[in-house]
């Protein structure tokens, strides 16, 4: 009987001493500052302590959420990066592209250039040397009318005859010769009898005359000649000054 008696002490005595200790680990050490003192309250304060104070979960999801927007920060800029390099090789292929495109116009549009001037070169030349051909082909044509007279003058020269038949032969050359102007066109400018025209006549002399109109041609000094409508050269002649007409 002694014996259990001892054996339920001892079991007692142990069961305290762990109650003891378990109170004492829940109790937490003071803060500096705090007030001491004994706390005559302990189970809530180990209830506190086993659960900590609502502000402690904002303050751990503000370290978890700052761990994870580092985490994040750190995968963005990354991110950002390669989408940054993405858009400027796009950009520079379009640009070399475009580079290309462009200089394949420039070389076209000089092959073209080159071409036109080459073309209008060619054209301008050609040009000149038919107009050259075409001034050459008429005067050769005039000429080859004018030889026949030609040889009759040295025909003239050379013969053996009288004065009054020489004076006929050079007025039947000269007939000739109007009639081969006549063929090109070219046809004397009317002067005896007509009014002083200053722009086919050239007064070298004019004379007093109060039989005859004021500023008519009397005579004519040297014959003038046109093509068609063109004047080739005026033609000299001495006209008329009548005082009375140019008094009234």
């Amino acid at each position: 009987m002694t014996e259990n008696a001892t054996d339920t002490t001892n079991e007692t005595q142990k069961t305290e001493n762990r109650n003891t200790e378990n109170q004492n680990a829940e109790i937490p050490e003071p803060q500096p500052g705090s007030q001491s003192g004994p706390r005559t309250e302990a189970q809530p304060e180990a209830k506190s302590a086993s659960n900590p104070e609502p502000e402690a979960f904002p303050r751990e999801a503000a370290r978890t959420a700052g761990a994870a927007g580092a985490a994040k920060g750190g995968e963005m800029p990354e991110i950002a990066g390669e989408a940054t390099s993405t858009a400027v090789a796009e950009t520079l292929g379009g640009l070399r592209e475009e580079n290309e495109r462009l200089r394949a116009e420039r070389d076209a549009l000089l092959e073209r250039l080159a071409r036109l001037q080459a073309e209008f070169d060619n054209a301008r030349k050609r040009e000149q040397r038919e107009r050259a051909d075409y001034r050459a082909f008429a005067v050769a044509d005039a000429v080859e009318q004018f030889l026949p007279v030609l040889d009759n003058f040295q025909l003239a020269l050379n013969a053996k005859g009288t004065a009054e038949q020489l004076r006929t032969g050079v007025e039947l050359i000269a007939k000739q010769m109007d009639e081969v102007l006549r063929t090109l066109n070219v046809t004397p400018v009317e002067t005896a009898g007509q009014p002083f025209d200053p722009r086919v006549h050239e007064a070298l002399e004019s004379v007093e005359r109060t039989d005859l109109p004021d500023h008519q041609v009397i005579d004519e000094i040297r014959r003038g000649y046109r093509i068609k409508d063109r004047l080739l050269r005026p033609a000299l002649v001495r006209i008329s000054v009548n005082p009375n007409l140019s008094e009234a």
